[in-house]
């Protein structure tokens, strides 16, 4: 019997922070990674809803590998201290419910959105357990942006050599993927009773 969580938020972590990803255009994410933040750049707008992922290969879905198009040419890796990302989804609403409910006024007031959307392998294949995208907006969005990010590196050399290696051998695994450094060791992120409630994880 398959006793893997329906939800679950898989990352690379450390003892400090965890990491989310986001893709954005050359305009954005190369001022960003040069000054260490989000905002560098005017064509950045922090109150403008943006969705991060935790999980390595959602992002490559999301953005095909950074080759989607060129507003996700470039994947950023954005680290966060952990009390910050509990901060940050202690004010989520769960936007796609099952079944599908309306939401309610409190509910809609809240300036963080998650959704639970199938994870994916390597090969963009869904996966039989669901993954959490976090969008972030107005005056939370611009403190995320300005106080809440603790590092930004970009990772797009990393995505575009991780599909090339998929692409040369149809046998090459997640394993060898780590051990060559194109896909990072993510682990389940545990989270207290009160943010599973919030987030809906039951």
């Amino acid at each position: 019997m398959d006793t893997t969580p329906y939800r679950q938020i898989r990352t690379l972590y450390n003892a400090d922070t965890i990491t989310v990803y986001q893709a954005y255009s050359a305009e954005i994410a190369i001022p960003a990674v040069q000054q260490q933040k989000l905002s560098a750049s005017p064509a950045f707008s922090p109150t403008r809803m943006t969705w991060i992922k935790p999980s390595w290969c959602w992002m490559m879905y999301r953005a095909g590998y950074s080759y989607k198009d060129a507003r996700q040419s470039h994947i950023l890796a954005l680290e966060m201290k952990h009390e910050h990302f509990r901060e940050l989804l202690m004010h989520a609403t769960v936007v796609n419910h099952e079944p599908p409910r309306p939401l309610t006024e409190e509910e809609k007031e809240r300036k963080v959105r998650v959704q639970w959307d199938p994870e994916r392998d390597p090969r963009l294949g869904m996966l039989p357990y669901r993954s959490i995208q976090i969008g972030i907006q107005g005056d939370l969005g611009r403190k995320w942006t300005e106080e809440w990010i603790w590092a930004i590196r970009d990772v797009t050399d990393m995505a575009r050599e991780m599909k090339r290696a998929l692409d040369e051998d149809a046998n090459v695994g997640e394993e060898e993927l780590r051990r060559r450094g194109l896909m990072p060791d993510e682990k389940v992120y545990s989270v207290d009773e009160e943010l599973k409630e919030v987030l809906r994880m039951a």
